[in-house]
């Protein structure tokens, strides 16, 4: 009896083990299934937090307000410009973004058809020739980094994300981590770094369609490099932002240019400081290397346009000899009409040598009043 109950009680426990190993297996076999099914649910989503692309965090009825300085528009003058996401086109892709640009008091606009893949503005864009440059400095500032991140992105916390087509220099990668603050508020942020001569900073928010903040230089082979583009964000919300006015805004005596290959720096000085019409207004210029350190023996060309490019004044083989306009040689400039005004200082010899074939200029945009006219500095 002792040995048929031990047989028993043998065949039920091996039974139970038989059991608990096919449920074991049972469950394994459940668990890869809804692995295999649902892999977002369980892991992507902590991997989507880590990943960013141009146009992440964008929705309807968003506004972003941007303060932006492009090196090849306006003369690397800053503007700002406002990007509304209106709407998003289902059957083109795209969002419908009707845009503003503030350059100094002059108010353009258009609409930006942007591509939901990188927020490209595409061809069927309603752009106006007055908005053309502020397009391009768009592509070469704000959305830059699509080249490297378009939809749907790359890790936040990658060794690598590209390298510019430039020799030498470090990779453009995220370098770590760290609060910025603008005047839209303060911002997590992660930092995307190149070196090329000098640091280049992006700083990019995880869940923010556009960096929040840039700081990137020209490529060049000697002195300080110029700033090829930055921005920063001014604002952001929700709703139709406030459409801008336009304002006459003067620019403030002395105002200091890098010609466009960076090798002069170009200081305007002008008195008074507020140009009126009928009144005689006196130009000086003052040149400066790479290093901002005077230039001497300096031949240059002195020239004012009017908004229409014609040209009120237009000297030629004025001269600098310790690198600033003499004070016998002050030009003076009597204005007869109202409007926007672009005084132009090309630099056509240094120590006796010739430019040749290599312009450095600076373009400084001005604007003369009428009398009694108001305006905002």
């Amino acid at each position: 009896m002792n040995l048929v109950c031990g047989i028993i009680i043998v065949t039920i426990r091996g039974k139970e083990r038989y059991l608990r190993n096919i449920s074991l297996v049972l469950l394994a076999a459940l668990l890869m299934v809804a692995l295999t099914k649902t892999p977002f649910s369980l892991f992507g989503n902590v991997y989507a937090q880590d990943v960013w692309y141009v146009g992440k965090g964008a929705h309807p009825n968003m506004y972003v307000t941007y303060k932006i300085q492009d090196h090849d528009t306006n003369q690397g003058q800053p503007f700002t410009m406002t990007i509304y996401l209106k709407d998003f086109d289902k059957a083109h892709n795209y969002w419908i973004a009707p845009v503003f640009v503030n350059d100094q008091g002059e108010i353009i606009n258009g609409t930006f058809h942007l591509s939901d893949l990188d927020l490209t503005a595409l061809g069927s864009s309603i752009i106006p020739p007055a908005l053309l440059p502020y397009k391009n400095a768009y592509k070469n500032s704000l959305q830059w980094l699509a080249a490297f991140v378009p939809k749907p992105g790359q890790s936040l916390t990658a060794q690598y994300w590209g390298k510019i087509a430039a020799i030498g220099g470090s990779p453009i990668a995220p370098s770590g981590t760290g609060t910025v603050t603008t005047p839209a508020g303060s911002f997590p942020t992660s930092i995307i770094t190149w070196h090329k001569g000098v640091d280049n900073n992006v700083w990019i928010n995880k869940d923010f369609p556009y960096p929040i903040k840039a700081q990137t230089f020209a490529d060049v082979t000697t002195g300080n490099p110029p700033v090829q583009y930055a921005f920063d964000l001014q604002a952001t919300g929700q709703g139709q932002p406030p459409i801008p006015k336009s304002v006459v805004e003067l620019p403030k005596s002395p105002l200091t240019l890098q010609t466009a290959r960076g090798t002069y720096f170009i200081k305007l000085f002008w008195e008074p400081e507020t140009i009126r019409t009928n009144n005689v207004t006196k130009f000086g210029v003052q040149f400066m290397d790479n290093t901002q350190n005077a230039v001497s023996g300096v031949s240059y060309s002195f020239k004012i346009m009017d908004a229409n490019g014609t040209s009120i004044v237009d000297l030629h083989d004025q001269k600098a000899p310790d690198g600033i306009t003499p004070i016998e040689n002050i030009h003076k400039v009597k204005f007869d009409k109202p409007g926007p005004i672009t005084a132009r200082v090309s630099v056509d010899a240094v120590g006796g040598n010739p430019m040749g074939d290599f312009v450095e200029s600076s373009d400084f945009k001005l604007v003369v009043l009428g009398s009694g006219q108001n305006a905002t500095k």
